[in-house]
């Protein structure tokens, strides 16, 4: 009996990703999560990967790159120092929440990894909103890492690079999620890592307005004074 085709996906266990998984799950794929650690501020998110891959009952497998994240200072995201800004995601100031290069080696580490599992596909959740703030989440920069996944895979199993939701919007994602039933009550998307979604960082406002705007039940648990606002 034939295996389905396998598919590697940049795994987070944020809404992009996990509607990601659902959609190459109802597409036929088996699927191989792959989460990184770089050495981000909170571990909240790895803990969300881990039980959304068992609530899919895909291979998941977290890979360290710790040490490539403390050679680089200056994001919000792994640089304590350095404040996570607050407000809406298209404020310049979401500038400071860029890890140089994080897509690209983490797609790179996937592309390595499908090839060497003869999996057909790997595949991001990057998204329309994402181009404004992050170079390597344009589709000129989908471009090139197709360009150079083939280059480098020469004679060897090379898989496509996808990513399907490269122009559609957050709003998009929670639809479509929905209508594939995607858990997001176990989703995590804050910056802070606390108890809750912290409800003022950007990629929580984003969380929010998806919701709403999509006439959807958000099912995140905000801080009480940040709890149902939009």
């Amino acid at each position: 009996m034939n295996r389905p085709p396998l598919a590697v996906l940049a795994f987070s266990g944020g809404m992009d990703s996990t509607t990601l998984a659902a959609h190459y799950q109802w597409l036929g794929y088996d699927l191989l999560l792959l989460s990184f650690d770089y050495g981000q501020r909170h571990a909240r998110e790895l803990e969300a990967a881990r039980t959304i891959a068992a609530h899919y009952r895909a291979e998941h497998h977290v890979v360290d790159l710790t040490a490539v994240g403390a050679l680089m200072p200056g994001s919000a995201l792994t640089d304590r120092t350095v404040d996570v800004p607050e407000g809406h995601y298209a404020a310049a100031s979401m500038r400071a929440t860029v890890v140089p290069n994080r897509n690209a080696i983490m797609a790179n580490v996937a592309a390595g990894i499908a090839s060497a599992r003869g999996a057909l596909v790997v595949a991001l959740g990057i998204h329309a909103g994402d181009h404004a703030v992050y170079p390597d989440c344009r589709p000129a920069f989908l471009d090139a890492l197709q360009t150079s996944v083939t280059a480098a895979l020469d004679g060897f199993p090379t898989p496509t690079v996808e990513a399907p939701f490269l122009h559609m919007t957050k709003t998009d994602i929670a639809r479509q999620g929905a209508g594939l039933g995607v858990p997001f009550v176990r989703t995590w998307s804050c910056y802070q890592g606390g108890a809750l979604h912290c409800g003022r960082c950007g990629t929580c406002v984003e969380r929010r307005e998806a919701f709403n705007d999509a006439g959807l039940t958000d099912p995140t648990r905000y801080e009480p004074a940040h709890e149902g606002t939009v």
